[in-house]
């Protein structure tokens, strides 16, 4: 974080009318109540010699006085991107949120991403109300659908106009922000009076000014599953060798997690980290010193590590502008088989992917929690007249990001944090780098 960062919330306007919720008046939160973004050591020295500002961060929660009047409130509801664990959770949290806490029951659910908004394609706009979505959250998925790819922007805030929808929820990763940024930017130089409330999906877990998105506890846990899966055929032969390719195209949270979690695994190759195949310390020649030691290994690949040794040349790119990425996993089983018979080493390659299973199955007990608070916080931010933000878990603490601030950068592991030197601890693997 750098003094540059604003984190000031745009509102719509004041807000007048007394918030319907029956709470206790303790149970509000005001706008003034904030928290610091980081306390360490040098915030603390900076704070006492007064070398920079306080970077704090506006706690999310009920306001006392809401902004738009519930019985003339129209809403939407979007997903986009990727499937991930929790999705139909945060989609019922906020239909129940808006129906039942603050009396909201015009509520329209866009299908198939951002496409929902363009009238060429001929999706359906859905009413949502309890009845509607009651059930959704035991299902994998997303009840609304989903696409990638860019939509015109401008067709975008003319179908919120024409729908006179008033607040807008969307439901995605760093991609769908940018365009929740592009949305808003639009609506600012029409001058209509629509709020942007975004909530973070990517079970990647990379979103920048983020602790923890939704989706992840649940990765971690079936990734887990697959690794005691490739563990137990790696034992069950001479020489095997598990290798498990995992998500994370730019982050390598879900294997790292899921390998400290096992205590199974022998290698961990993430993309932050950067490795050499070939040469004594080279991945190559560790794994056929574990194999000679313990007869067996587990390797752990994220999808988007070692990408200097698969990326196609000219580089190729999907709908959405993302770069496609050479395929690792069958890389590395290609690479090990030809390495161990030149040696002579008759190895056993139990290959698993388990990528579309994790992503699509519903969520654990602690996500569908997490879900129902960051929906809930999403709902009482947008009743409130705030836009452009999104919300976010940090500093175990439920805030407000301007969505401008949370796709500057992408969040990545720490090669030199504790969560990392731990992963090397419990695999012992070392930098895999001969120099």
């Amino acid at each position: 974080m750098t003094e540059e960062v604003s984190t000031e919330i745009e509102t719509l306007g004041p807000c007048k009318i007394p918030n319907p919720m029956p709470l206790s008046p303790s149970c509000f939160v005001e706008d003034n109540t904030r928290i610091i973004l980081r306390l360490n050591v040098d915030y603390l020295k900076a704070q006492l010699t007064q070398e920079k500002p306080v970077i704090s961060l506006e706690v999310a929660g009920p306001r006392p006085y809401i902004y738009f009047d519930p019985s003339k409130l129209k809403v939407g509801i979007v997903t986009c991107g990727g499937l991930c664990p929790g999705i139909n959770d945060v989609i019922r949290s906020l239909v129940m949120t808006l129906y039942y806490s603050y009396g909201v029951d015009r509520i329209l659910g866009f299908k198939y991403g951002l496409q929902g908004f363009i009238p060429r394609y001929g999706h359906e706009v859905i009413e949502l109300s309890p009845e509607k979505v009651k059930d959704i959250h035991s299902m994998g998925g997303t009840f609304l659908g989903t696409s990638r790819g860019h939509q015109p922007i401008e067709e975008i805030v003319d179908t919120l106009e024409r729908l006179n929808i008033n607040l807008l929820f969307m439901i995605g990763g760093d991609g769908t922000f940018r365009a929740a940024n592009k949305i808003k930017e639009e609506i600012d130089r029409r001058g209509v009076k629509i709020g942007i409330v975004c909530v973070p999906k990517t079970i990647d877990n990379d979103i920048w000014l983020v602790s923890k998105t939704f989706g992840f506890n649940t990765a971690v846990e079936m990734a887990c599953y697959a690794i005691r899966c490739a563990h137990t055929e790696a034992i069950g032969v001479p020489y095997g060798i598990g290798l498990v390719k995992l998500m994370g195209r730019h982050s390598g949270f879900i294997a790292a997690a899921a390998t400290l979690a096992t205590r199974e695994v022998n290698f961990c190759l993430i993309p932050e980290m950067d490795f050499d195949l070939e040469g004594p310390q080279g991945l190559l020649c560790k794994l056929e010193k574990r194999l000679l030691a313990r007869k067996h290994a587990v390797i752990v690949v994220a999808e988007g590590a070692g990408q200097k040794y698969v990326q196609k040349d000219p580089p190729e790119y999907d709908a959405s502008g993302n770069l496609k990425l050479g395929d690792i996993g069958k890389f590395l089983k290609e690479k090990i088989e030809e390495y161990f018979k030149q040696k002579g080493l008759p190895v056993v390659i139990r290959y698993i992917d388990p990528s579309y299973i994790i992503r699509s199955v519903p969520a654990n007990a602690e996500d569908r929690i997490f879900c129902g608070f960051l929906a809930q916080y999403a709902v009482h931010a947008g009743m409130a007249g705030k836009t452009g933000l999104m919300i976010s878990y940090l500093n175990d603490q439920f805030v407000h990001i301007p969505i401008k601030e949370a796709i500057k950068k992408r969040k990545q592991v720490n090669l030199y944090g504790r969560f990392w030197l731990s992963v090397l601890e419990s695999t012992g693997q070392g930098t895999l780098k001969n120099s």
